[in-house]
């Protein structure tokens, strides 16, 4: 949201118009859901958190400040609020390590120019992911589908940095600030989850096998 934009909508809100409200909680309960997910166990539970978030928001508001994005701000509360219940919950998700089941694989090194060569770092003519052509495109329909699946298959965290990145679009600073997790092992959930999408996009585009 642009600040131009976050600043009417800041407007509308505190000067209590019902609709802007209907428009935000209609925008962001899908990711507050999704992001409290991951710190309780039930369903009751999420719908108690984002509940209790949107009331909390909505009474902080007036002493918003602006020091952060609105959507980082309520975030924040979400995620204090969802961690209280968690407690309650027993779920203990532990952000600052990785398990073997959520290692995944990680990309094929061979697909990138190696250190000391020109253009470090870049695809290898073996490793650049195939060019779209129209008939491709065509199955674009087919292709989000996909992607919808293999996003579903993740582990839990893997899916839910992926989702909260490239679906919400949240930055890495404020997807670390929500989970409470270490920019390293952000950027280690975001790429091998991502390998894993690409893995199944290349092999239903290409009508290979995953291996």
């Amino acid at each position: 949201m642009q600040q131009d934009e976050e600043r009417e909508l800041l407007m509308r809100l505190r000067s209590g118009e019902e609709q802007a409200f209907v428009e935000l909680v209609t925008a962001w309960t899908p990711l507050m859901r999704r992001v409290a997910s991951n710190f309780v166990k039930s369903q009751a539970s999420v719908d108690e958190v984002v509940q209790e978030t949107w009331l909390a928001v909505v009474r902080g508001l007036p002493a918003f400040r602006g020091e952060s994005a609105l959507r980082t701000w309520s975030l924040s509360i979400l995620s204090n609020i969802a961690r209280k219940y968690g407690v309650k919950d027993a779920r203990a998700t532990p952000w600052s390590s990785l398990s073997p089941a959520e290692e995944g694989r990680t990309e094929n090194p061979g697909r990138f120019r190696a250190a000391g060569e020109q253009w470090e770092g870049h695809w290898t003519s073996l490793g650049e992911p195939g060019k779209w052509g129209p008939e491709r495109l065509a199955l674009s329909g087919e292709i989000r589908r996909t992607l919808i699946k293999a996003l579903h298959a993740l582990p839990e965290r893997q899916r839910t940095v992926v989702a909260l990145r490239d679906i919400d679009g949240l930055t890495s600073e404020e997807v670390c600030d929500v989970l409470g997790v270490s920019a390293a092992n952000q950027r280690v959930l975001l790429h091998r989850g991502r390998v894993q999408l690409r893995t199944a996009l290349e092999t239903f585009v290409t009508g290979g096998t995953d291996d």
